[in-house]
């Protein structure tokens, strides 16, 4: 095995190894000297490789961008712009539900603040990830606007906005609060979300019919025991 052989294998074994225990720990808990240890590597060597314990996070997590990544142009398929953004936004959801832990991405890149700053080539290289992805979402965009099926817009931003909305929805979830607050599950409300905003774009936006009004959730302010009881009373 040549030198770079080694390096690469070193790195690999180090991403498996925290991958395990920030995952079982989260990040604040999660112990360096134990993925060191998983990795048959010594301490020292992880800072060889990464900067900081979110420089190692973020790579672990970045893994998996990677493989999203490689498999969504795959999934822009459909006789329409409206089907293959609804095929995108199927992937999308299937792919965070199966991996729910590389989700916490979003989570790390906007919270420097909490795990500690990250190298601008990391965030970098997230970034360009990202952006990979959401060209995916605009070729889609502006096909569809090239087609007439869309009205002209600025795709770039639209893309944007699917991606924030769905980013969002999915990340609500694990939040009791925010489930508390739908009236949908989150699966319907994931597809309702995405044909809201094609309906705005379409040139015959009757193409999409969107869902009525679903029954609003039993309050949580309020208890219905409560009002009765404070009323005619002083």
């Amino acid at each position: 095995m040549t030198r770079d052989q080694k390096k690469a294998e070193s790195r690999r074994r180090i991403l498996e190894s925290a991958r395990d225990v920030f995952f079982r720990d989260g990040f604040m808990r999660a112990n360096l000297d134990e993925m060191a240890e998983k990795a048959g590597v010594a301490k020292g060597t992880l800072y060889r490789y990464f900067e900081s314990k979110a420089d190692l996070y973020v790579a672990v997590l970045a893994l998996n961008s990677e493989i999203f990544d490689s498999q969504l142009e795959a999934h822009a398929v459909g006789e329409t712009a409206v089907e293959r953004i609804r095929s995108l936004g199927r992937f999308y959801f299937d792919h965070w539900m199966e991996y729910p832990d590389y989700f916490q991405i979003f989570w790390a890149v906007d919270n420097e603040s909490v795990i500690g700053d990250l190298p601008k080539p990391v965030i970098d290289e997230i970034s360009n990830l990202w952006e990979s992805s959401l060209q995916v979402v605009n070729r889609v965009l502006e096909e569809g606007v090239r087609s007439g099926e869309l009205v002209p817009c600025d795709t770039w931003e639209v893309a944007h906005m699917f991606w924030s909305i769905t980013n969002s929805l999915i990340e609500s979830d694990n939040t009791k609060a925010r489930r508390q607050l739908r009236r949908r599950p989150l699966e319907p409300l994931y597809a309702h979300a995405i044909d809201t905003l094609l309906r705005g774009i379409l040139s015959d936006p009757s193409r999409i019919e969107i869902a009525g009004p679903a029954s609003p959730p039993a309050s949580t302010l309020v208890k219905p025991d409560d009002a009765a009881g404070s009323t005619g009373t002083s």
